[in-house]
């Protein structure tokens, strides 16, 4: 992506977000329609085949710079000179901390939600029933992803740290709700998973426009390369952590769970 022109942070990122709300969305549909969970999934199979068409067939190839020339390299600055060997690398990814730990943190807590807490979203006396709320309240989630994710030419913030922390209020909020079902209606619990996804895409999208205007081109491969895996390693964890909590959750009372 480094090769690229600027605003193709931009594209990706809504590209990432788009694919959320398609497929999530498609999903919901087709089980709607009594379409077979495994004939939906066969359904499915047609994204992979056109995301393939699309990245071997239809992206254009990145235009690569020529390598700097002996004479030019002296007027490169000192910060701006390519990383060489793994002891400069490491070194240099404790400045990359600023980027990884807020965008980690949102999707741990993101993910913790989604993974552990969504499923046990109840509400009586609806249109939906159980399974088809679950399914719902993931679009809704995804939506907010995309249009977060597709924000970064219009609106823009430095302080990614904050999304972390509104994060964390939603999983205090998921984590009560599912247990004493206190919110008196399902849209606004579908407003809440709608922010949920704002926070997460935001965090994402921001993070790496803030990288590609603040790290110098000749760094900018490595560090692309090492901060977005911090999103990974965060629904990673959440993925380990939203088991023991789930099943927990699941085996309290149930007048506790306010069911009875």
């Amino acid at each position: 992506m480094e090769f690229y022109y600027r605003n193709v942070v931009s594209t990706w990122s809504s590209g990432t977000g788009g694919a959320g709300v398609i497929g999530s969305l498609s999903y919901a549909m087709l089980r709607s329609l009594n379409v077979s969970p495994r004939d939906t999934m066969l359904i499915m199979l047609l994204f992979p085949c056109i995301e393939a068409l699309t990245f071997w067939v239809m992206l254009r190839k990145p235009i690569i710079l020529p390598v700097v020339t002996v004479e030019s390299t002296e007027q490169l600055i000192e910060n701006d000179k390519p990383l060489v060997g793994f002891k400069e690398k490491l070194a240099y990814t404790k400045e990359l901390v600023k980027y990884m730990l807020p965008l980690g943190l949102v999707y741990l807590f993101e993910y913790f939600i989604n993974q552990g807490l969504f499923e046990l979203i109840y509400f009586r006396n609806t249109f939906l029933d159980g399974a088809s709320q679950y399914r719902w309240l993931n679009v809704a989630y995804q939506i907010g992803v995309f249009v977060s994710r597709s924000s970064v030419n219009i609106f823009q913030f430095e302080k990614i740290w904050l999304t972390s922390v509104f994060q964390f209020i939603n999983v205090v909020y998921f984590s009560t709700e599912v247990i004493y079902f206190y919110t008196p209606s399902i849209w606004l619990t579908f407003a809440i998973v709608l922010w949920e996804g704002l926070l997460g895409g935001g965090a994402y999208v921001n993070t790496f426009y803030r990288m590609s205007k603040e790290i110098t081109p000749a760094k900018q491969q490595f560090a692309m390369a090492m901060v977005v895996q911090s999103d990974s390693y965060g629904i990673a964890l959440a993925g380990f952590l939203a088991i023991p909590v789930h099943n927990a959750i699941c085996l309290l009372p149930a007048p506790i769970r306010g069911l009875i």
